[in-house]
């Protein structure tokens, strides 16, 4: 039996030529290549600005804030106070418009009552959206935004329709409704608001 046989599976394996690859030896790496580690994989590494995993700061993604902005804060807790506000305005409204529906005699109480009562309904309906929306800026996405926008325009349009009337203090309301419904409008479209909003959530 010859140890040279090459088809002897016992026998010595050929030599390898210099400058060839040998069997069963990690090789050395040609130059500019970086080591590998024996036999592991190469280590992959996360691309620069990005985390290492997606639930990282900023959720994983380069421009999402971690924290809600400051002005979005302001908004919420505008929605909140007007919210609540409008909730028992709408019930004294309401109240109101039974009372001149039961007191007042004819035709024209019902009509006026049912006025007051439809206004105290939508009144009651802002209030309750307002809270709604204040409750999911936390967690909501950019739908709660796109509402929020709408909320704020009608907001903008009651303070123009205060300043029509003289009487009551319409136009200090009017100033408020204003600036009330500018100042959510602005937390909305601002870079930081959208950005809050459009931020990825796992």
């Amino acid at each position: 039996m010859s140890f040279g046989d090459p088809n002897n599976p016992y026998g010595q394996q050929p030599q390898a030529p210099q400058g060839q690859p040998g069997y069963g030896y990690p090789q050395q790496a040609p130059q500019g290549v970086p080591p590998q580690g024996g036999y592991a994989y190469p280590q992959q590494q996360a691309p620069q600005g990005y985390p290492a995993y997606p639930g990282g700061p900023g959720g994983g993604y380069p421009g999402a804030p971690m924290q809600m902005p400051g002005l979005v804060k302001t908004a919420r807790v505008l929605l909140f106070v007007v919210g609540g506000l409008q909730v028992i305005v709408s019930l004294f409204m309401l109240l109101g418009g039974a009372a001149l529906s039961t007191t007042e005699s004819g035709a024209a109480g019902d009509v006026v009552g049912g006025v007051v009562i439809a206004l105290g309904l939508f009144v009651l309906a802002l209030g309750v959206l307002a809270i709604v929306l204040g409750a999911k800026f936390a967690k909501g996405g950019n739908g709660v935004r796109i509402t929020t926008i709408v909320y704020a325009a009608l907001s903008i349009l009651g303070g123009l329709g205060n300043f029509a009337n003289s009487e009551g203090g319409g136009p200090a309301a009017g100033v408020v409704s204003l600036a009330i419904g500018g100042l959510i409008l602005a937390a909305m479209v601002t870079a930081p608001g959208a950005a809050w909003f459009k931020r990825p959530r796992f």
